[in-house]
């Protein structure tokens, strides 16, 4: 039986906003091959909807299962809470609809902030933590890089310090996060230790964290990590590709 593909959408599927070059021939070459297939986001500014009205503004009509972080940490929280405090992008904020309690929260629960991250919310989060709220980090990508902006610290920076502060570990939603990849497979109708291939463009987050999991890895030079590999990197990805239509000949061996 063929292992499912896991993919990451920024810095492999999506470039600077843009959708990356040889995605429709991956994506081709996916279905002929009848291979099982989900993207990833850890992205907690988007919803699986969101990316896929990106795809279909670039002309294609994504069939293909979508998992983000943020959606993750919804079905994480309403299993567990009844009320906690959301500090992410307002579009997102929304899928935690019904749980929102800003004054006695169970848990806080973290994402992209953007430029609104200042001393008066890492504060007011401080506090909540020390009166007894879990901490919950959507992602801890420590940054990221935009078109307009170049690199910006991302979540990841904002949660370690709260760690720090109130001395209280965050419970980690996104990649690498073990519970991220278990829940694709679980969307995919796979078992938890269910072998799969992983393509990222992050070393850290996508590599290793699947590689933990025994799964097969292919590190695309498109996004975060810079061609060619560190000789001394502790990370060693089980395939490297240039580009899309690299990983392609590279799944074709896989798969076919």
């Amino acid at each position: 039986m063929k292992p499912p593909l896991l993919i990451d959408l920024d810095g492999v599927l999506r470039l600077d906003n843009k959708i990356a070059s040889f995605t429709g021939a991956l994506f081709e070459f996916l279905n002929s091959a009848n291979v099982t297939v989900c993207i990833l986001s850890n992205s907690t500014l988007s919803t699986s909807s969101d990316v896929r009205n990106f795809f279909k503004q670039n002309g294609i009509n994504l069939e293909i299962p979508v998992i983000t972080a943020s959606e993750a940490a919804a079905v994480y929280c309403r299993m567990r809470y009844k009320k906690v405090s959301v500090f992410c992008a307002e579009n997102v904020k929304s899928i935690f609809e019904n749980m929102i309690d800003d004054e006695n929260p169970e848990a806080v629960v973290i994402g992209d902030y953007g430029k609104n991250w200042d001393f008066k919310t890492l504060n007011e989060i401080f506090k909540k933590v020390l009166d007894g709220a879990d901490l919950i980090a959507m992602q801890k990508n420590r940054y990221w890089k935009t078109a307009e902006d170049g690199l910006l610290l991302d979540a990841g920076t904002f949660v370690a310090a709260l760690e720090y502060a109130a001395q209280k570990e965050a419970v980690l939603i996104g990649k690498p996060s073990p519970l991220y990849f278990r829940s694709a497979l679980q969307l995919l109708g796979y078992q938890d230790d269910q072998k799969f291939v992983m393509i990222g463009d992050d070393l850290e987050t996508d590599i290793r964290g699947a590689s933990e999991l025994g799964a097969t890895t292919i590190i695309v030079y498109t996004g975060k990590t810079e061609y060619p590999l560190a000789h001394d990197s502790k990370i060693k990805p089980d395939h490297e590709a240039r580009n899309l239509k690299d990983a392609i000949a590279i799944l074709e061996k896989i798969f076919c």
